[in-house]
């Protein structure tokens, strides 16, 4: 606990043990009003003195409605009915109910400090021969920085000297650490476990990981849910609306039907109490941090409390395919001989491609896995959308597409599987093709199938090749595809999908590459993968996964689906039992200890029942 905590649990209890001695004194002995109401007085300003004061301090700057306001006047209209026990104990339990709201956010706001602590303070550069400590932002771009074991890592970058091991964990929620070696590239915010490691940076801390997520988590707070809007205005009629009602029923009752003023006036009181909205307007903003908190224990990055209320409604799920289902990265999936030794034909191959910088000559090269002899390759020539044509130690090699064997009078056979298909001729003899695929994630297949448990409709939008986007579409159970699109082509379909959905209903859209931005726009709810998307789509997406784990889609729409249902819960409930207490306040059946347990009690509960969005399975 904090210190003002502690302060408030230590006024609590001298109040409460106060109250509980001077109940029991008037109990046995019988005191005149002018001995108990001093008396009574001590445990009241105990309890309350900051509630009557942030009553008075706002009603000095306009703001006259709100709970301070309610609960200063129903406690001291308590004490001029002399019903001093009642005001002392609405008070008491006022403050237990404002305690259980400092320890809900507090423990909310925990997940969300844990995640800021990501922050560098400094950086090493070498100097002369030394290791100093400077600002990340007075590093530059292709600086060499050096970073100790146990170190946060300051800045994005490439790792140029060290092996090591990275945690990860306050940006992914990944929790087992990952190895790094030369050439692989660091992320600001990350933990250096193991070993002493030199990367040259790669952007300016302004642009680096860190600051942006930082920057997202900070934007967060001002994009409030439509549920949070409503209960804001809602606060703004409904307070002025009980307080003029406790002035008519203290006032017009006695003139119409006669008798004392007294009776009513308690009335009044206890409406006054029983109707402080503490309930709604603490719980449900406090549910929506929860689920934002949450959400970024387990990487997920979500940009404001509206986006988890539309993540939830969504009817129709569109995903990129390449980078987003797919890994993005070429493999050689499979290598189909025909009459010829396959490890020569790989190696003739290899050869080939062997000055190519294209991503599939790079699988090919990584498939073989062997060091490549230059020397033996005396020509080669890239024949553009076709392939190579090379001349290896007095052999003409070919390697590319159908085209380019039909161009050179090659017979050769399609190959069965999906992927690209790189076709191979040994002096003008087929020598067989070897399949390159982009394999679908892990994940990607439970992530569908999560979403249409969810009531979710599937589409994959994709600029590939019609067979190999079915292919996939398929083997993920996708309801819908579109194939062979441009950037332009993906946002019309999108159009086209928002009139399938309901009224109500949202549409979402999830892709990694800079030409997925004006959709993730476009759609209601934008989802990006922060780990290897482009900065164009993590600055256009609304929700952001730091690892690339497809399935983390589905764990974001569940968390927004189970906030919500806790949303709903809770304005229910405390409607409902703020309408009945209200009722019998109102004809007197309900008293001011019930009042209390009426205001507080659901409060309590309403907190408690928030507090649960913050767990995330």
């Amino acid at each position: 606990m904090s210190k003002k905590q502690k302060k408030v649990i230590i006024r609590i209890a001298v109040s409460a043990v106060l109250l509980i001695t001077f109940g029991i004194t008037e109990h046995f002995i019988e005191l005149k009003w002018y001995v108990a109401l001093p008396m009574f007085l001590i445990p009241y300003l105990i309890a309350g003195y900051d509630v009557l004061w942030k009553a008075v301090r706002n009603i000095a700057h306009g703001q006259v409605f709100d709970e301070n306001f309610l609960m200063a006047i129903a406690t001291i209209g308590a004490l001029g009915t002399q019903q001093f026990d009642e005001a002392v104990f609405v008070m008491l339990f006022y403050q237990v109910g404002e305690f259980f709201q400092s320890a809900a956010v507090a423990k909310s706001r925990k997940s969300i400090s844990d995640l800021m602590d990501i922050c560098p303070d400094y950086a090493n550069i070498e100097k002369d021969g030394e290791i100093i400590q400077v600002d990340p932002e007075e590093v530059n771009i292709d600086d060499i920085i050096i970073i100790k074991p146990g170190e946060k890592i300051p800045l994005d970058g490439v790792i140029i000297d060290g092996t090591t091991s990275i945690n990860t964990v306050a940006l992914t929620g990944e929790s087992l650490p990952k190895d790094a070696d030369v050439g692989d590239t660091v992320t600001s915010g990350c933990v250096n476990m193991s070993g002493l490691i030199r990367v040259r940076v790669t952007s300016e801390f302004g642009e680096s990981t860190v600051t942006k997520i930082l920057e997202l988590i900070e934007e967060s707070s001002s994009n409030k849910a439509a549920s949070e809007d409503f209960i804001t205005r809602f606060a703004k009629y409904y307070t002025p609306t009980v307080v003029i009602s406790a002035v008519v029923l203290a006032l017009l009752p006695p003139i119409i039907l006669g008798g004392g003023f007294t009776t009513w006036l308690t009335r009044a009181l206890t409406f006054l109490v029983i109707s402080c909205p503490c309930a709604l307007v603490i719980s449900i903003p406090l549910t929506f941090f929860g689920g934002i908190g949450g959400a970024s224990k387990k990487g997920i990055l979500v940009k404001g409390s509206c986006y988890l209320e539309e993540l939830a409604k969504c009817e129709i799920a569109v995903f990129d395919k390449t980078g987003t289902l797919t890994e993005g990265s070429f493999e050689v999936t499979a290598v189909h001989p025909n009459k010829y030794d396959e490890d020569k034909m790989l190696e003739y191959c290899v050869l080939a491609e062997g000055f190519s910088d294209h991503p599939i000559a790079k699988s090919v090269k990584k498939y073989y896995g062997k060091e490549i002899d230059f020397s033996r390759i005396n020509a080669a020539q890239e024949i553009p959308g076709h392939g190579i044509k090379a001349d290896i130690e007095g052999h003409t090699v070919l390697a590319g597409n159908g085209r380019l064997m039909e161009n050179f009078g090659v017979e050769y056979h399609e190959c069965h599987k999906i992927g690209t298909i790189l076709h191979m001729a040994v002096d003008g003899v087929y020598a067989g093709h070897i399949v390159i695929s982009d394999k679908i994630k892990t994940g990607s297949e439970n992530m569908i199938r999560t979403l249409k448990t969810l009531g979710c409709k599937t589409v994959m939008l994709t600029g590939d090749k019609d067979n190999i986007g079915k292919a996939v579409a398929a083997k993920l159970g996708i309801d819908e595809v579109h194939t062979q699109l441009l950037p332009a082509d993906k946002v019309n379909i999108v159009e086209k999908l928002f009139s399938e959905k309901s009224e109500k209903g949202r549409l979402l859209f999830s892709g990694d590459g800079i030409n997925d931005a004006p959709v993730l726009s476009r759609a209601d709810v934008g989802i990006a993968m922060g780990g290897i998307g482009s900065d164009a789509s993590i600055e256009a997406a609304d929700i952001v996964i730091m690892d690339d784990d497809i399935s983390k889609i589905g764990t974001a729409m569940g968390i927004s689906k189970r906030t919500l249902k806790i949303v709903k819960q809770n304005i229910v409930f405390a409607l409902g039992i703020k309408i009945l207490f209200l009722i019998l306040g109102a004809f007197g059946i309900a008293n001011m200890w019930m009042a209390v347990f009426a205001d507080v009690g659901v409060s309590v509960i309403a907190i408690l029942n928030a507090m649960r969005a913050l767990k995330v399975k």
